[in-house]
């Protein structure tokens, strides 16, 4: 899914934490900005005034109006004309500074956005910078249900009718939480940080057959869901028939589980499967898969000190 966003949406997101006004260009509200501009940019997205590396939004500090007043004429009349040439997302003059009519002409003419804001431009920075890398950032929407189980995000998988709603129902009666029911959104917002959303749509929402739509926040509280949440764990429910009749589990398997990774975004995500059959209580072993999830994050590994007690074992028992 590739991320866009138009000057007049970065506008009216930002407008009131920023105190934006518009000063010229409103022509160019539909300037878009897409994800795939800014895998190589330099230097980033958001900077102050940079002619020989531009950024899409271009800030006008003090120093840098200062340094345009210093210009000849002919230098002025063409680094203005240079800029514009780069087709900026947007310009935004901080501290309410006066804006030269050169510019806001040269503004107008091109239908480059060009905004009046009263903060810092550091402020100004670091605000867009966050937002657009946020914005922009490369996102997947995966099937299942994913939750916050023991802090960690888990989500869960698995066919349809495999009793995914049925297990994230479970898991919240005893105490976890609902982040997004069947369409959960994934943005990369770190080289390895996945952060787990929900549609707008499905807020609060659990589909379950037979119950129909289900809203856990009235049902359970507040404190039964969440907004966001980090992916560090899938957990794929498996029926039986997933399985080769007759077809005996991999001794290791046996030790370590069923585990194994899923690319999401090209990063790697552990998985582990669970066979769902009769009798099985998938709430328990989930937490359990969590729980086994954490312990390893922390370098403990049940099933290699088994192995190494093992080894060890039978070391002591040979002559």
């Amino acid at each position: 899914m590739t991320a866009s966003i138009t000057a007049k949406e970065l506008f009216d997101q930002q407008q009131e934490r920023l105190q934006l006004r518009w000063a010229a260009g409103q022509g160019g509200q539909q300037r878009v900005l897409q994800s795939v501009e800014t895998v190589a940019r330099r230097p980033s997205l958001a900077g102050y005034l940079n002619i020989i590396y531009p950024n899409k939004v271009q800030i006008l500090g003090t120093e840098e109006l200062a340094w345009l007043d210093e210009l000849d004429a002919r230098l002025r009349w063409e680094t203005i004309a240079r800029i514009m040439e780069f087709r900026p997302l947007a310009l935004v003059v901080s501290k309410s500074q006066p804006c030269p009519e050169d510019l806001l002409e040269a503004a107008e003419e091109s239908r480059t956005p060009l905004w009046m804001s009263p903060r810092r431009g550091h402020e100004l920075l670091n605000h867009l910078q966050y937002h657009l890398a946020r914005m922009l950032a490369p996102r997947v929407t995966l099937h299942g249900v994913f939750m916050e189980i023991y802090s960690i995000g888990v989500l869960i998988t698995g066919e349809s009718g495999s009793g995914k709603s049925e297990l994230a129902l479970e898991l919240i009666t005893r105490g976890h939480r609902l982040v997004a029911d069947d369409a959960p959104e994934f943005t990369q917002i770190a080289p390895d940080v996945l952060d787990g959303t929900c549609p707008e749509l499905l807020q609060d929402l659990l589909e379950l057959r037979g119950l129909g739509v289900l809203n856990i926040r009235e049902m359970f509280g507040d404190t039964a869901v969440k907004r966001n949440k980090y992916l560090r764990l899938i957990v794929h429910l498996a029926r039986p028939d997933h399985y080769e009749p007759g077809a005996q589990p991999d001794g290791m398997a046996r030790l370590t589980g069923d585990l194994g990774v899923r690319e999401v975004l090209e990063l790697k995500v552990p998985t582990i499967t669970l066979p769902v059959m009769p009798g099985r209580n998938l709430a328990v072993l989930t937490e359990a898969a969590a729980r086994t999830h954490i312990l390893r994050a922390k370098g403990v590994d049940p099933a290699a000190a088994f192995l190494a007690r093992h080894s060890h074992f039978l070391e002591r028992g040979t002559p």
